[in-house]
Parts: structure tokens; sequence; C-alpha cells
């Protein structure tokens, strides 16, 4: 059945994956390569508000994505996956500050609780192993 609640653990999942698959790239490729703007095109001057607040919460988390890797999984997973996460929480926060549809209301408000457990789990384990 999908109901938002498991259509917000599917988005997780996928997003997840992608993450993942993202941090299978070679160290070397991955700092030379530009996460600036994602090869996303710029809103045009007259796009709607929601448009430039999901599009500046794209542009910080992939600069912020854009950790050099250390060569040790568990640290780039933590160090990646944090503004990844942030990014969610952001685009979530744009939903509710201009969405209207019920559901996705609902589902934006399920991803800013289950990110933000995330975030402080991840940072708590950079704090309890000494790195960021």
């Amino acid at each position: 059945m999908n109901t938002p609640r498991s259509f917000a653990i599917q988005s997780a999942s996928a997003a997840i994956g992608l993450c993942l698959a993202v941090l299978t790239v070679p160290a070397v490729a991955q700092s030379k390569m530009d996460h600036g703007a994602h090869n996303a095109p710029a809103a045009p001057a007259d796009a709607s508000p929601s448009t430039k607040a999901f599009q500046a919460s794209d542009e910080k988390m992939m600069k912020d994505m854009g950790v050099a890797y250390t060569g040790d999984a568990d640290r780039d997973f933590v160090s990646h996956m944090i503004p990844h996460h942030e990014g969610a929480v952001a685009m979530a926060q744009v939903q509710l500050k201009y969405g209207k549809d019920p559901e996705l209301r609902k589902m934006a408000q399920d991803i800013v609780k289950a990110q933000e457990t995330e975030i402080a789990f991840m940072k708590k384990w950079q704090a309890k192993k000494g790195v960021k």
C-alpha cells in the first residue's frame, strides 16, 4: 500500500542508494569535480520564491558535499551524508513553507524529523571518533 510514510521511506532509501553510488567515485576524480550548482540551470529572474529556495538549498547541499575523501569509508560516509541530510531538511522546509498538498506536507514533516535524528547521530559519531 502506498501511504505517505511508505513513500517517504522509499524516497529516503532511493536517496541513500544514490548517495552510496556517488561515494564509490574514486577520491581523485571526486576532488577535481565541481559540485557548485550541480550543473543545474539558474532560476529565471521571475522564478517563484519556492523555486529560488529549492535552488539555494540544492546549491548549498552540493557545495557542502564537496568534502575531500579520506580513504576511511566510515568517515567519508558520515562527512558526505550529513550535508546530504541537511539538504533534505532544507528542501522539506521549503515544502512546508510553500507547499499546499497535505500528504506532501506530512511527508516533509516526517523527513525533517527522521533526517534531524540521523544528523544528530552522525555528528555524535564524529565527536566520539574525534573526526569531522
